[in-house]
């Protein structure tokens, strides 16, 4: 009765068979293609390295002189100015060589407008550089330099011949934002003037652009215009001219027609005030000692 009650897990079990499975063709194949491949990956990742290393220290890939930097459209900026950017880099492989940190250098240069920054293997570095284009002078205080149409105000080059107005107004001291926006209406004056009379930019002498709403304008040879050669007066004052800042074009256009006119009428004249819808102010700007007062005048059509 005791052997029938005793519990069954005590009881000796039947041993589980386990199956060994033979080492077939076909687990052959798959070692041998796994082991192929990690062979192939430690000989591709050594080779890569290696390469890596003779890239990074070689120094067939060094720059180790300054005529391993090609500079073109260049003018005004010296290529020892451009190469001076790369000097940290000498020594060091091509591949180190930081070229947008370059670029953005290159483009702080005041002349450089837009640089481009290219690697041209083993070792050399090719450089292309597109310059600013000034279009007047800037007198900041006692100094003449050139501005453009941006507001950045550039060094005036040793060698450079140029022949603009000069813009005053202005300075170093005024934000680029406000230069800039100045100088833009700038520009517009000089191109609307330019439609109506060829190259009437060369009589232009000197702009102020201190009042945003108002440009004036010192203009030259205005007595001349319209007269012979043989009767042009060398020494016809410059007069100073209000435009305001807008229309510009016909404006100027006004000043050419009707100068004549108004000089027979006032006589000498200084100043002429076009800000005026429909009217010009003779003289505008003569102080009170003078006898003379100021004259209005009609303008002409379309104003």
């Amino acid at each position: 009765m005791l052997a029938d009650e005793e519990p069954k897990y005590l009881r000796r079990q039947k041993p589980v068979e386990i199956k060994r499975r033979k080492f077939g063709k076909q687990a052959w194949k798959t070692y041998l293609r796994v082991t192929m491949w990690a062979a192939v990956g430690i000989v591709g990742g050594a080779a890569i390295y290696e390469c890596g290393r003779f890239l990074l220290t070689s120094p067939q890939m060094a720059l180790v002189h300054p005529d391993q930097i090609s500079v073109v459209g260049n003018h005004y900026v010296g290529p020892g100015k451009v190469r001076g950017v790369f000097i940290g880099d000498r020594d060091k492989s091509l591949l180190r060589v930081p070229i947008d940190e370059r670029r953005h250098q290159l483009e702080s240069i005041p002349w450089v407008e837009q640089a481009t920054v290219r690697r041209a293997l083993p070792n050399q570095i090719q450089v292309e550089i597109v310059e600013r284009t000034p279009i007047a002078f800037l007198r900041d205080g006692s100094r003449l330099a050139l501005i453009d149409a941006h507001g950045v105000i550039l060094e005036r080059p040793v060698e450079g011949d140029f022949h603009f107005p000069v813009v005053t107004g202005i300075s170093s001291e005024t934000s680029i934002n406000e230069r800039e926006q100045r100088m833009q209406i700038f520009s517009k004056f000089l191109k609307e003037i330019g439609t109506v009379k060829e190259n009437a930019s060369d009589q232009v002498s000197e702009v102020d652009l201190a009042a945003e709403e108002d440009l004036r304008a010192t203009i030259t040879g205005l007595d001349n215009f319209g007269k012979d050669a043989s009767d042009v007066n060398a020494s016809a004052a410059p007069v100073l001219v209000h435009f305001g800042n807008d229309d510009f074009a016909g404006k100027y256009e006004t000043l050419l027609d009707r100068f004549g006119t108004w000089r027979a009428t006032a006589g000498r004249i200084d100043s002429v005030d076009l800000r005026y819808s429909r009217e010009a102010v003779v003289n505008p700007d003569t102080t009170s000692a003078q006898s003379r007062p100021p004259t209005k005048s009609a303008q002409g059509k379309g104003h």
